[in-house]
């Protein structure tokens, strides 16, 4: 008779006011109403106060929200509301609501005036792609998608075409079916600024000839025009800052040099052969734990920077070539790099020197980097501070996976280059973290990544640090499921089974998993459980959620997923939308939460 219940329901379009407010939202609004049934100005201003943490609140705060919540639900035909006032309906309304009450405010609010180098910055890898690194479809349509999404940095692998007349876009040596270069840039003036108005990056990965090589410098100087930026001096001690940049294109690349008949290039894809890997399929496994990664480099790290893995596909063997820097033909092609690639020849620490006269980027596979990450972590962190460290994943993610992020972070890489076809749970933490920051796609780093200690000391992503701040969030109900999936979606005689897991991505020892209870049969479920999250580095940290259907004799079902940055986290009860396995928002699925610091 229950399941027959639940049918009937799903016939008939769902109602708000069919979920009930869970009792912690009766309990607050009881404790604040006037006569028990309705609240005003005065005491909503006072729950904004008080439980949302908002100290400045003022009366005429309060008098607005009332006023959006009269226009919002008058809009879905519930209704005016004659006074400026708010039932228990209407502040359980206010509260799941993500327009009115977000869980992190949506507004660029860090300060945007240092130098390129001090930010973390949304980064894409074969940004072309459509699919898996070694036989899909070359395009400028996952680039558009990129842009429209927050990202700032575009990969561009360049080629010459058949006739050697012209520029093709495509990964090198595999079966990829290339795109024309100006197509790309066509898209990328075009949606460049749609979803953020600062800088876009555009790393060229230069397999040219010279003379394809001023062509270059033609077609970028012709398509971006005003837009596009560039140095006037070959020395650049310090990069400018997105502030200056904004609304600019700028290009990162080495300088021009022979890079057909270098080593690297013939070597090139050898590791590309066919391997596969099944990390992350579909919706992906466990992050990688990073505390096991670096251990596992420990020992025997000599000869970092020469492995035929790590030198492999697409990057940087990046050393100016000699001969080159006399030929007329790339000159302009060399004072349009903003951010120049450069990776000198012999170890490590060769390459994590600073140039006080010259600031540059230096590229690393993620193998590379956690080796590195394991023996010279500070000095990776000191390169940091002026110069730009880019992560990209390695040779054999042929399916497009991607890695853990956060190792990049934490050691101040400002751009861990990810493949955005690649969904999984890695790249909700890349879409989690850039939220952060109004999702401009520049977040600035912490001072301590920035800045030396008195004793020229700087941070240790391996130190024990103590315990900075501890975040408690309680898991109060979601809903939506039952307005975005179809009925049988998760069981086809009854109502879903679902549960949350939480927790936290960041450093090592922040870094847990847990989950609610599991409730049955329920379209809305109110678990109303609490978790708490000691915090060693809260400023790198993410709080990871998902909701599962619990399924008891098969894998379980995906039901929804964000990642959000707990520096931006507004405390108090806040409502959390839920995204899908490729990080789109759903349109009705949601968490209520209440954020608490201590």
């Amino acid at each position: 008779m229950g399941s027959y219940k639940y049918c009937i329901c799903f016939t008939r379009k769902f109602k708000w006011d069919e979920a009930q407010p869970p009792p912690a939202v009766k309990a607050a609004f009881n404790s604040l109403a006037d006569d028990g049934s309705h609240m005003g100005p005065e005491q909503l201003r006072r729950f904004l106060v008080e439980t949302q943490g908002d100290a400045g609140a003022t009366v005429a705060d309060a008098e607005r929200i009332i006023e959006q919540i009269r226009k919002l639900r008058h809009r879905i035909h519930l209704g005016k509301i004659s006074r400026p006032i708010l039932t228990l309906e209407d502040f359980y309304y206010y509260l799941f609501s993500d327009e009115l009450n977000p869980a992190f405010q949506s507004q660029i609010h860090h300060d945007m005036s240092a130098p390129v180098s001090h930010y973390f910055i949304f980064t894409g890898h074969n940004s072309y792609l459509t699919g898996n690194q070694l036989s899909s479809d070359c395009s400028d349509v996952p680039i558009v998608k990129a842009l429209q999404r927050g990202v700032r940095v575009i990969e561009l692998d360049m080629w010459p075409n058949s006739t050697n007349d012209n520029i093709d876009i495509l990964h090198g040596r595999t079966l990829t079916s290339p795109v024309d270069l100006l197509k790309c840039l066509n898209s990328i003036k075009e949606f460049a600024f749609v979803a953020s108005e600062y800088p876009v990056v555009i790393t060229l990965e230069d397999h040219l000839t010279q003379d394809l090589q001023a062509k270059v410098a033609e077609m970028v100087i012709d398509t971006f025009g005003d837009m596009l930026y560039y140095p006037n001096s070959d020395n650049v001690t310090e990069f400018p800052s997105p502030e200056l940049l904004k609304k600019k294109i700028i290009l990162s690349t080495k300088p021009p040099k022979e890079y057909l008949e270098s080593k690297s290039f013939k070597e090139e894809n050898k590791s590309q052969s066919g391997k596969t890997s099944n990390e992350e399929e579909a919706w992906g496994k466990e992050v990688p734990d990073l505390k096991t990664e670096i251990e596992t480099y420990e020992v025997g790290t000599t000869g970092l920077m020469g492995t035929q893995e790590d030198n492999n596909s697409d990057h940087d063997n990046e050393d100016d070539d000699p001969q080159q820097k006399s030929q007329a033909p790339a000159l302009q092609y060399k004072h349009l790099i903003t951010i120049r690639a450069g990776k000198p020849k012999g170890s490590l620490i060769d390459a994590l020197k600073a140039d006080p006269n010259n600031v540059r980027r230096l590229s690393l596979s993620e193998q590379q980097l956690t080796k590195a990450a394991a023996t010279h972590g500070t000095d990776l962190v000191r390169f940091t501070q002026k110069n730009m460290l880019r992560v990209y994943p390695r040779g054999t993610r042929v399916r497009s996976s991607n890695y853990n992020p956060m190792i990049g972070w934490m050691h101040g890489a400002q751009m861990v280059a990810f493949n955005m076809q690649g969904y999984g749970r890695s790249l909700w933490l890349m879409h989690g973290f850039f939220r952060a920051n109004g999702g401009c796609g520049y977040v600035k780093k912490p001072d301590f990544l920035l800045k030396e200690g008195s004793h020229g000391d700087v941070f240790d992503p391996k130190a024990n640090y103590p315990v900075k701040k501890t975040l408690k969030v309680r898991v109060y109900m979601g809903d939506g499921w039952r307005l975005d999936f179809k009925k049988t979606h998760f069981d086809a005689y009854s109502p879903p089974d679902f549960y949350t897991k939480i927790g936290i991505a960041g450093v090592p020892a922040d870094c847990i998993m847990k989950k609610t209870r599991v409730l049955e049969d329920n379209w809305v479920p109110l678990w109303d459980e609490e978790f708490t999250f000691p915090l060693r580095v809260p400023e790198l940290a993410l709080l990871r959620v998902e909701v599962h259907e619990y399924d008891m004799s098969e894998k379980d079902d995906f039901a929804g997923q964000t990642c959000l940055p707990v520096a931006e986290l507004r405390p108090g009860i806040r409502t959390v939308p839920i995204f899908d396995r490729k990080g789109l928002k759903f349109k009705s699925v949601k968490l209520l939460m209440r954020f608490e610091f201590v």
